[in-house]
């Protein structure tokens, strides 16, 4: 009895002591990651931010994703993928600028877990959806396969791209596929300090940007990204980008 009236003495629960009664997850780490992203904005979840991955993540340091914003949401700013139980929750922040708003990758996964794309709309707001990923997990406190041999060295910063029409879209669509060869160390295991691509660009062969993309430390080893335009940038691209260490590579597609 005297327990049941410590607990009367406290009072209702807050609000702010339950996970978000709209959040389909029902997730304790995302109100934090909700208010450290997004703070006050307006904010609405939405199935028109379509979030594709595996029911089940059989290898977890390589989990496939694709991100796509349906049009009539209006323009977009910002694409942010988070995922809520990974020990690093930030995995990538995508600004399409004259890019379509889609975006393909693969990441580490720790656990299972909420994926989540926070769409920044140019008009002001968000809108979020997400999938979830079950995996045995581990995907983010295990070296990679080339930091385990030390080949990681020999094509560190190699920079491989392909530019082609996108299956089942109009004709004039395209897709631009690139490759950055790099360990992506997370820090998470012993002895190993986070070393991971953070910045990346695609330009026109006038210098114009196309779009522009910061990951971090769960983007898996020798990322490829997937990158949509409504028409193939006319003479090619050119792609250029960074290492935390500041290595930097580059590579020209006519």
């Amino acid at each position: 009895m005297a327990g049941l009236l410590a607990l009367a003495c406290l009072g209702p629960v807050a609000a702010a002591d339950r996970p978000d009664p709209d959040d389909p997850y029902q997730s304790w780490p995302w109100l934090d990651m909700k208010r450290e992203l997004i703070g006050s904005a307006p904010m609405r979840y939405e199935p028109r931010v379509v979030v594709l991955g595996p029911a089940f993540a059989e290898d977890p340091m390589n989990v496939p994703i694709s991100v796509r914003v349906d049009p009539v949401l209006g323009a977009v700013e910002r694409i942010v993928v988070l995922v809520d139980r990974n020990p690093i929750k930030r995995v990538l922040d995508y600004e399409p600028l004259q890019a379509l708003p889609a975006i393909g990758f693969r990441f580490k996964l720790e656990q299972a877990s909420p994926v989540r794309a926070a769409v920044k709309l140019r008009q002001g707001g968000w809108v979020v959806g997400g999938a979830w990923v079950d995996s045995a997990g581990g995907g983010c406190t295990v070296s990679g396969a080339t930091r385990q041999d030390g080949s990681w060295a020999q094509s560190l910063g190699q920079v491989s791209a392909r530019l082609f029409s996108r299956a089942g879209q109009d004709s004039g669509a395209a897709r631009l596929r690139l490759q950055v060869m790099h360990p992506m160390d997370t820090g998470l295991v012993a002895g190993v300090p986070a070393f991971y691509v953070n910045r990346l660009a695609v330009r026109d062969m006038q210098g114009r940007e196309l779009a522009r993309l910061q990951a971090y430390e769960p983007v898996s080893e020798n990322p490829v990204f997937s990158v949509d335009f409504a028409a193939p940038p006319p003479g090619g691209v050119q792609i250029t980008g960074t290492d935390n260490n500041g290595n930097r590579f580059a590579q020209r597609l006519p």
